[in-house]
């Protein structure tokens, strides 16, 4: 289905419309998204479409790469969900009525490919498999978690189509199919030697294993009859840092990557300074925490260098974030001092999922709103993460607005994405 179509562009001119359901391509029918990127590469394209359930032929002429046109993104209903009860399964810690989207449990390998989900690759069929090399569906996103069969099968929850990890991974790596791991690592259960296990078995399917990345598994409040889990100690993050960056340092010289990463989250714990982006690569796998705290602080740091001269007037404006940053947003903006900027960065403890959640992205509207209520002062302008809203309505998890924040707090509320100019461009007020 077209969600839109731009103007003066190569689908505006074949005439699509919004609301298009495009059938086929070149004789080929479409069953989703992916069908339509890999039909749709040639420059002369035969299109069978249906608009008010009449079906017509239209032809494309691409110009360029772009067609110009965006698709309705996929319906819950028409997500592969997940077959697995995993120990550590976040999904299975969220509090009651939010809303229904947000209990979905994706594995669906059309969108690791499409957005970079992670999937478990335990529910796929052989004409999954199949699919994914004929089309080359590179790269996956792949949570591991553990090479070791009888642990992964433990830490999965007995998945309803048991298949062993590596042999998958092993085959699609022959297909030439990218991959990027992911280990939760939950103390007591597959670190240690299995944690060296798990990561020594990924990296020889390197280069096609491109990365695995090891994050902190994440506990709310709402474990009530599941498994009794732990989260990393301050000791413990320091001691698996100076592991992992021996195991950088050994995979530098053999694979010529680091190969394996660490969340953010673990060197914040553990008081430990961030790796230089360089030690990085490239940033591939920021999105899942890996790196973006180092990508921010040094954009943060270009920006500043690049700032225009102080505001006309002193200002002092309120930054909202999460209890796990905010001592680092704090340190960032306390030299805006000298521009006239009293900037003041209130830490907000996680109500909704507990105070052991620090993220600034699952901060939920009420939580936000009592703790800014508490302030005497909220400043002269409130500034929201980006983050925290729902993109496509600026919507909080819990349903609240930044307007319904504005209306009971009395205070001016801006949202500002998570990128280090546009909040720097927010606090000297432009």
């Amino acid at each position: 289905m077209v969600a839109d179509v731009r103007r003066r562009s190569a689908a505006a001119a074949a005439g699509l419309a919004a609301g298009d359901r495009i059938l086929e391509i070149n004789g080929h029918a479409l069953r989703d998204a992916i069908d339509f990127q890999f039909h749709a590469a040639g420059a002369r394209l035969r299109l069978a479409v249906e608009r008010d359930g009449r079906r017509r032929a239209l032809t494309l002429a691409r110009d360029g790469g772009d067609l110009g046109l965006e698709l309705v993104a996929p319906q819950p209903q028409e997500i592969a969900t997940c077959g697995n009860a995993c120990v550590f399964c976040f999904i299975h810690q969220n509090p009651k009525g939010l809303r229904r989207s947000l209990y979905v449990k994706d594995d669906d390998f059309r969108l690791s490919f499409l957005h970079g989900n992670y999937i478990t690759l335990s529910d796929l069929d052989e004409a999954e498999l199949a699919r994914i090399e004929e089309q080359r569906l590179s790269p996956l996103y792949v949570s591991v978690h553990a090479t070791d069969p009888a642990l992964r099968t433990r830490l999965l929850g007995r998945p309803r189509k048991p298949a062993e990890i590596l042999p998958r991974m092993e085959r699609l790596a022959k297909a030439g199919i990218d991959m990027h791991a992911q280990v939760v690592l939950c103390p007591d259960l597959n670190d240690g030697a299995h944690l060296g296990r798990t990561v020594h078995d990924l990296a020889a399917l390197h280069p096609h294993v491109v990365t695995t990345a090891i994050v902190p598994v994440g506990l709310t409040r709402h474990r009530e009859r599941l498994p009794a889990l732990r989260g990393l100690t301050p000791p413990e993050a320091r001691a698996l840092i100076d592991t992992v960056h021996g195991w950088q340092a050994t995979f530098l010289g053999g694979l010529a990557s680091r190969f394996v990463f660490l969340g953010d989250e673990i060197y914040l714990l553990a008081g430990r300074p961030l790796p230089p982006a360089e030690a990085y690569e490239g940033f591939r796998i920021a999105e899942d925490g890996i790196g973006l705290v180092r990508r921010f602080e040094d954009g943060w740091a270009l920006a500043a260098r690049r700032a225009r001269p102080r505001p006309a007037s002193p200002r002092r404006p309120t930054i909202v974030t999460g209890t796990l940053y905010a001592p680092r947003m704090a340190r960032l903006v306390a030299p805006l001092t000298a521009q006239q900027v009293a900037a003041r960065v209130v830490a907000v403890p996680n109500v909704l999922f507990g105070e052991a959640i620090g993220v600034a992205g699952l901060l939920a509207g009420a939580d936000i709103r009592r703790t800014l209520a508490a302030l005497d002062d909220p400043g002269d302008e409130i500034m929201l993460p980006a983050v925290a809203v729902r993109e496509s309505d600026g919507v909080f998890l819990d349903d609240l607005t930044p307007a319904d924040l504005a209306r009971d707090l009395g205070a001016r509320v801006r949202v500002v994405p998570a990128e280090p100019a546009a909040l720097l461009r927010a606090l000297l007020g432009s």
